[in-house]
């Protein structure tokens, strides 16, 4: 029974510390957009990838184009 003298004040420290936590989300935003993200990556954009701009590409093309 004396560990309870030890428990319940690291529980009462740890339900604070979880309330600091999610007061803290509240406030800077966290939770303000829960769809957005969600829907952004089935958002897929059907245009490639811009091409390198050197010309040269990698490795692999180079010892192609040699060969």
């Amino acid at each position: 029974m004396e560990i309870l003298w030890l428990l319940i004040p690291v529980s009462v420290l740890l339900v604070l510390v979880m309330g600091c936590v999610f007061w803290w989300g509240v406030r800077s935003g966290q939770f303000d957009d829960l769809d957005g993200p969600a829907y952004r990556i089935l958002a897929d954009d059907d245009n490639p990838a811009p091409e390198i701009a050197s010309g040269e590409g990698s490795g692999a093309e180079k010892g192609r184009k040699e060969g």
